[in-house]
């Protein structure tokens, strides 16, 4: 038997994750208790993803987990043992806003929930991958230290810059501000490659852009491509926060980044660090993304422009996937931000 771990299996990319494997013949055990209901209100709730999993995948069982808690996960991996062939880690607390004010809370999960699921996979299987979904946001605002201009819909750097086709993984993770969850989620991104280099398992840390999908529950403080085309079908009004909405970010698919997953679950490697988001195929700014949708759906979006932005947001952050690609030169990108854009919508306006 060929069994899948996935930890934040009712998230955007735990879910994705969910059914890729399934559909690879592999049984799934999924580890979700539906914290982003207590994050981002019931509007962040994940259970009709779950719903959805069960109905969809007959291999596939999802338990009610706190990542925080060894003796319950601990359960779980002695039971099934070796027959773990994979660990993807998707869980996590993703708000900047929560993480600030609840410091213990997003420490605990990000980082604490970690090490327990390395402990374990380092005690009952550990000959099998442990695939981490970690951030750019572990760079903190170092981006914004880039030579950046001003243009009419966006922030950008000058072709010649070196850095013009994105931020590689040699980007210092030093002498910057992070916010409380880029501190917590950099520690689980280094522990993740310690025990690849230090303990010897099968380690990576895809540090992620923005990744989104049809089952994200976007939420006004996270994922926000999902909340942007949900706020245009309902006519909410949109908030910009910081940087006059001018801020670049580049947008991977969640089927796109599960085959990463998947090509490195093929060929895994030890405490492997890559960044991966759009990169240039798949980027906008927020003004950008707004345009799109208001020229896909015929709304004009309502909006405001708050001057403040979060602490540790990035002005300019775009993936450099030349590592991945050179590791895995039979990954491809299928979806750019339009694609994305399109999708969400056809997918929202089914929901609604």
């Amino acid at each position: 038997m060929s069994l899948a771990i996935i930890t934040g299996s009712t998230g955007l990319v735990g879910s994705e994750t969910v059914n890729f494997f399934h559909d690879k013949g592999f049984d799934v055990i999924g580890i979700d208790n539906n914290f982003r209901k207590v994050f981002f209100g019931k509007n962040g709730s994940t259970n009709w993803i779950k719903t959805k999993l069960i109905k969809r995948n007959k291999n596939f069982k999802n338990f009610s987990i706190d990542i925080r808690s060894f003796d319950k996960l601990n359960k779980i991996f002695k039971k099934y043992k070796k027959n773990i062939s994979v660990i993807v880690h998707c869980a996590a607390q993703p708000s900047h806003d929560y993480g600030k004010n609840f410091p213990f809370l997003d420490f605990s999960i990000n980082a604490s929930g970690t090490l327990n699921l390395l402990e374990l996979t380092k005690k009952y299987c550990p000959d099998s991958p442990f695939i981490f979904m970690s951030t750019n946001k572990v760079y903190g605002d170092n981006p914004n230290k880039l030579k950046i201009f001003e243009k009419k819909t966006r922030w950008e750097l000058s072709q010649e810059d070196k850095i013009f086709k994105g931020i590689s993984e040699n980007f210092s993770i030093d002498n910057a501000t992070h916010s409380f969850f880029g501190v917590s989620k950099a520690y689980a991104d280094l522990i993740v490659q310690e025990y690849g280099k230090n303990v010897g398992l099968k380690t990576v840390c895809f540090r992620g852009g923005c990744i989104t999908g049809p089952n994200h529950s976007g939420a006004s403080l996270h994922g926000f491509l999902s909340y942007l085309v949900k706020s245009s079908l309902i006519q909410k009004k949109y908030n910009l926060i910081g940087y006059k909405g001018k801020q670049v970010r580049d947008n991977l698919h969640s089927s796109d980044l599960v085959n990463c997953f998947w090509e490195f679950y093929k060929k895994p490697r030890y405490g492997e660090v890559y960044n991966m988001g759009g990169g240039r195929y798949s980027n906008c700014s927020i003004l950008e993304a707004l345009s799109i949708v208001e020229d896909l759906t015929n709304i004009k979006i309502k909006r405001k422009i708050l001057k403040t932005p979060r602490v540790g947001d990035h002005i300019w952050y775009i993936s450099n996937l030349n590592k991945f690609k050179q590791h895995y030169p039979k990954w491809n990108q299928k979806y750019n931000t339009k694609k994305i854009i399109k999708e969400l919508i056809d997918y929202s306006s089914y929901e609604l």
